[in-house]
């Protein structure tokens, strides 16, 4: 065969060759693009050296990626922190929309690298590194990855929510203090106030909270409406915002999320808020000067219907989220009733009997059914649970210790929890006081009511042993109690004083 016919078939092949990629080279884009492997649109708004990154380096940044991710983790096992952070920097830029590397990193922060340190501090600074990561720099490059939106969720709710972590009370702490710079100390978040701000602190607070926490006010309230009223200084609140969110980038984009992911972040939902119903109210405390956490009795009804929709959307999991469900019910309709909301505790049994109406409401005994105890009955022996059992003694020291609740409460201006302390301190003296015949009272009985109630209030007001004097005043004026007497001064004396001895 000549050179020129061999010229002529090596053209012609290729010239075939790049009219078989041309009309391949669209259906190879839209593959890559349903499979997360590469992005089809360029990173906007991003910085110079992330834009740079992403074009010149071309094919080798996953090479040149997974050689800094073996020395970031040789670096981490030698507990070299920093320089290992600075690696987690550069993968990041060099990755920027692979998921998975922002996932990774934040999390080895979050977790990993924090529990090295022994001072909560240090701890700290870890953890919030980690949110940053997620929040401030991977979810600009990849706005509709729904699967950072449930992992910044999770931190909120596990990492700084839960208490597993040893200095989760200090993180819960820092981040209140960053909150009330955002809402106010110590008040009731105004999320009005940061939608349209008016004055220059509000101006400044609205900036604070759009700029550095990347949260938008307005679908804030959106949220609160739906799943609250929350407690936005609270870790749990803001693990809500986030799973919200990612419900609704998901839903945009149905095709490219997998129904574990939805489920996960309806289960950040429905969890966070049972926390927020058990302690997602800050209870300030301006005698010990921190702040207490409170049951936040409001979003109740919201609860229940967040797991009843849970339940429904996810099938395999039905049975272990409605057993949860019938314990939530039995905590709200008891902390109703102890915080004396009896209307409302009422009608919270009487639906726990509806809707489960041959399940034990009391743990180990059988035959305890919502339709077959009363209210009083009911929430009565959960005290006696917690007592482990009805002797004399237990049952004597669970009325001091409703007392004592009581008095507390009264003390921090929690009035109705005041009164459904001693209430339930009353009703369950007088429930022991029934079961025993009248000829055994005098030996075995209790003593009256009023004179346990006399003996703790005297150890709460007394000057030496018993509250702080801020307290004690405040329950004097609260009792209409005579102002406390001050103590009598030593009289004088023109004696010279002893010589010590040696």
């Amino acid at each position: 065969m000549s050179s020129r016919l061999k010229k002529a078939l090596l053209l012609t092949l290729a010239a075939a060759s790049l009219a078989a990629v041309f009309f391949l080279q669209g259906s190879l884009n839209h593959d890559r693009d349903q499979l997360g492997l590469t992005r089809m649109q360029p990173l906007e708004s991003a910085p110079p050296v992330l834009a740079f990154t992403t074009v010149a380096l071309g094919g080798f940044r996953g090479l040149i990626s997974n050689m800094l991710w073996i020395r970031a983790q040789q670096l981490q096992d030698e507990d070299k922190f920093f320089e290992m952070a600075q690696l987690a920097d550069w993968i990041t830029k060099l990755e920027p929309n692979y998921v998975q590397v922002w996932l990774v990193q934040a999390w080895n922060m979050a977790y990993n690298i924090s529990v090295k340190f022994t001072d909560f501090a240090d701890r700290w600074r870890w953890v919030e590194r980690g949110i940053e990561l997620l929040r401030d720099q991977g979810l600009p490059a990849n706005q509709n990855a729904v699967l950072m939106y449930r992992e910044l969720a999770w931190f909120f709710q596990h990492k700084m929510g839960a208490n597993l972590d040893d200095a989760h009370m200090y993180y819960k702490q820092q981040w209140a203090r960053e909150m009330g710079q955002v809402f106010g100390k110590f008040r009731k978040p105004d999320l009005d106030e940061l939608i349209d701000p008016q004055t220059d602190d509000q101006k400044a607070r609205a900036r604070l909270l759009r700029e550095k926490y990347k949260m938008d006010p307005s679908y804030m309230k959106e949220v609160d409406q739906r799943y609250g009223p929350l407690e936005w200084r609270l870790p749990e609140a803001h693990a809500i915002y986030w799973a919200a969110l990612g419900l609704k980038i998901a839903a945009n984009n149905p095709s490219k999320v997998k129904d574990q992911d939805l489920i996960t972040l309806r289960r950040v939902i429905y969890q966070s808020m049972q926390t927020s119903f058990q302690r997602g109210r800050l209870v300030t405390n301006p005698f010990a000067k921190a702040f207490e956490f409170g049951p936040n009795l409001d979003i109740i009804p919201k609860v229940s219907a967040a797991y009843e929709q849970a339940a429904e959307e996810d099938a395999p999991n039905h049975d272990h989220i409605l057993n949860a469900y019938k314990n939530f019910l039995k905590d709200a309709i008891y902390f109703l009733y102890e915080y004396n909301h009896m209307s409302d505790a009422a009608f919270w049994y009487k639906y726990l009997a509806a809707k489960y109406p041959n399940d034990s409401v009391l743990d180990g005994r059988p035959n305890s059914r919502a339709r077959d105890l009363s209210l009083d009955q009911y929430c009565l022996s959960r005290i006696q649970e917690d007592a482990n059992g009805t002797p004399r003694d237990r049952i004597e020291a669970a009325i001091e210790g409703q007392i004592m609740n009581s008095y507390r409460s009264l003390s921090i201006d929690e009035d109705d929890h005041a009164a459904g302390y001693r209430a339930l301190a009353l009703k369950l003296w007088d429930n022991y006081m029934r079961r025993i015949p009248a000829e055994r009272r005098d030996p075995v009985g209790l003593r009256p009511f009023k004179d346990i109630d006399r003996e703790i209030l005297n150890r709460v007001l007394d000057p030496e042993h018993g509250a702080t004097p801020e307290v004690r005043a405040v329950l004097r004026t609260k009792l209409r109690l005579p102002a406390e007497t001050p103590p009598t001064p030593a009289p004088a004396t023109n004696a010279p004083p002893e010589k010590p001895q040696e």
